[in-house]
C-alpha cells in the first residue's frame, strides 16, 4: 500500500473511532518519518514531566542542586490531587530529589512533578528546551493544576459530563473553556516537537549524555504501560515511553530499539470526541495506528 492510501485508511479509523489523532514515527538512523497531522498543536499534559527530567538532572549534573538532597513533603503542602505516589500518602515524607524525579517520570506522579517544579519551576524546564535546541513544547503551569478540571468537582459517576464539556466546549483555534485543554494557557506540544525531543534523548544532541541516558532509564522503567505498550514490547524490542492523560486527551510517546539495532521514535497524541471516562478502544486504535505507520516505515514504504 502507498503512504497516501495508508494514511488516507488511518485517517478513517480514526475518526470512526471517535478519535482526533497527530501521529509521527521516526527512523532514528535514517530520519525518514510518517505522520499523521504531526504539527498540529496538543495540550500536552503529563508528557511534560519529560522536559521536566531533563531539567532537573541538567541542574544536578551541573551541581547546582545535589540529587541526594531530601525534599521535605506534607501531606497536602503540594497538591492533594492525583491518583498515584505522594498525593496519597497521609504523613510527611522526605524524599530526595533523584527519587522525585523517578515519581514524577515512571509513576506519572503530580505531586512529585509539582515539588521538583518549586526549585526548577516552569521557566526553567522552557530554558532548558531552548539550551537543547528543542522548540514546539512550552510549559506553562505546574502539574496540580490538571487536578483542577470539572472532573474533580462531580461524582465519580458523573465523569462523562466532564468529557461531554472538554468535547464540547473547545473553539476552531483550538482554545477552551477549560484552561488546562486551551492551547494558548495549557502546557502544549506537537507530535513534531515530541519526537524532537525523544531523538535529542536516544541520538547525541545538546542534551548532557549522561542526563540522556537517566531519562531513557526512567522511560524504560514506565510503569503504565496499558496504552502503546501492547503493540510495541515484544522480547525482541524495548519500548521505553511516557504517558499523558487529561479528560477527553490520551497521548503517549516513545521509543522501540529493535535487536537488530533499528530505532523508532513514536508520537500519539489524541483526542476523543466520546463522552466517556474509559476508552479501552481508544487505547487500542492509538496503539494500532502507531504501530501500523512504525510497520509501514520500517517496511521500507517511505521513500
Amino acid at each position: 500500500m502507498t503512504t497516501t492510501a495508508l494514511l488516507r485508511e488511518l485517517r478513517r479509523e480514526l475518526e470512526e473511532g471517535g478519535l482526533r489523532g497527530s501521529f509521527l514515527v521516526r527512523d532514528l538512523r535514517t530520519g525518514e518519518e510518517v505522520g499523521i497531522d504531526p504539527e498540529v498543536e496538543f495540550p500536552s499534559a503529563s508528557l511534560v514531566k519529560v522536559p521536566l527530567a531533563i531539567a532537573v538532572l541538567e541542574r544536578v549534573h551541573a551541581g547546582e542542586i545535589d540529587g541526594a538532597a531530601p525534599v521535605l513533603v506534607q501531606p497536602g503542602g503540594v497538591t492533594t490531587f492525583g491518583p498515584t505516589g505522594i498525593a496519597r500518602f497521609r504523613h510527611p515524607a522526605r524524599v530526595a530529589v533523584d527519587d522525585l524525579v523517578y515519581l514524577s517520570t515512571c509513576l506519572s506522579d503530580g505531586s512529585a512533578a509539582d515539588a521538583l517544579l518549586e526549585f526548577t519551576p516552569p521557566d526553567r524546564v522552557a530554558a532548558t528546551l531552548r539550551a537543547a535546541g528543542l522548540v514546539g513544547i512550552t510549559v506553562r503551569h505546574a502539574a496540580g493544576e490538571l487536578h483542577h478540571t470539572p472532573v474533580d468537582r462531580l461524582n465519580p459517576d458523573e465523569g462523562h459530563l466532564a468529557h461531554s464539556l472538554a468535547i464540547d466546549a473547545g473553539t476552531a483555534g483550538r482554545g477552551h473553556r477549560i484552561p488546562q485543554l486551551d492551547v494558548a494557557r495549557a502546557s502544549t506540544g506537537t507530535a513534531r516537537a515530541f519526537t524532537d525531543l525523544l531523538q535529542a534523548l536516544w541520538v547525541p544532541s545538546k542534551i548532557h549524555p549522561e542526563v540522556a541516558a537517566r531519562v531513557r532509564w526512567l522511560m524504560s522503567n514506565n510503569v503504565l504501560r496499558h496504552r502503546l505498550t501492547p503493540d510495541f514490547a515484544s522480547d525482541a524490542t524495548t519500548w521505553s515511553s511516557k504517558t499523558g492523560s487529561l479528560l477527553n486527551l490520551r497521548h503517549e510517546i516513545g521509543v522501540v530499539e529493535h535487536s537488530d539495532g533499528a530505532m523508532y521514535a513514536v508520537a500519539a497524541l489524541t483526542e476523543s470526541r466520546v463522552p466517556a471516562v474509559h476508552q479501552p478502544g481508544a487505547e487500542a486504535l492509538m496503539a494500532r495506528v502507531a504501530r501500523t505507520l512504525r510497520d509501514h516505515l520500517r517496511a521500507g514504504g517511505v521513500g
